[in-house]
């Protein structure tokens, strides 16, 4: 007879927190959405003569894709005089960045560590006397790579 019990259970997307090393503003971590925690490989296509039925593809470089983070605009925040900071004054101060997934407990099940993080667009929602919604900004950051730990590890 085969074991029926269920051992685990995929861990929930909504409790997570992103802190980034250049703001220690509680109000900083908190996003709606984040994503671009995505990596691949670019690959080189080689022919070889005589052999028509493929291409050698090799792998040559991991490519990491732009990461967006939406949240409901602060009036006062480090992150975004960062931007600032980059956008008017074209200072780009790389700045390390953690997203945090964490268990029921608040505990930590799993880090992304995102190294060299520099600003690439801020936009803030359209603004409109005709909606009952929240101001939402965007920020899109371009890193270098990030890490994986399991826990606080």
């Amino acid at each position: 007879m085969a074991d029926t019990a269920v051992d685990y259970y995929p861990p929930w997307g909504f409790y997570y927190k992103v802190e980034f090393s250049i703001s220690k503003d509680r109000n900083d971590v908190r996003f709606q959405s984040v994503s671009g925690l995505s990596v691949e490989y670019d690959y080189d296509s080689f022919k070889e003569g005589g052999e028509n039925r493929f291409e050698h593809k090799l792998p040559v470089r991991t490519k990491y894709a732009d990461m967006v983070l939406k949240r409901g605009m602060l009036t006062e925040s480090s992150v975004i005089n960062w931007f600032l900071d980059a956008f008017r004054d074209r200072r780009f101060t790389p700045a390390d960045l953690n997203v945090i997934l964490m268990n029921e407990q608040g505990e930590p099940l799993r880090v992304w560590k995102v190294a060299h993080a520099i600003p690439k667009k801020w936009q803030v929602s359209d603004l409109n006397a005709n909606d009952n919604a929240i101001v939402v900004e965007t920020l899109e950051l371009s890193y270098r790579y990030f890490t994986l730990q399991t826990g606080t590890g």
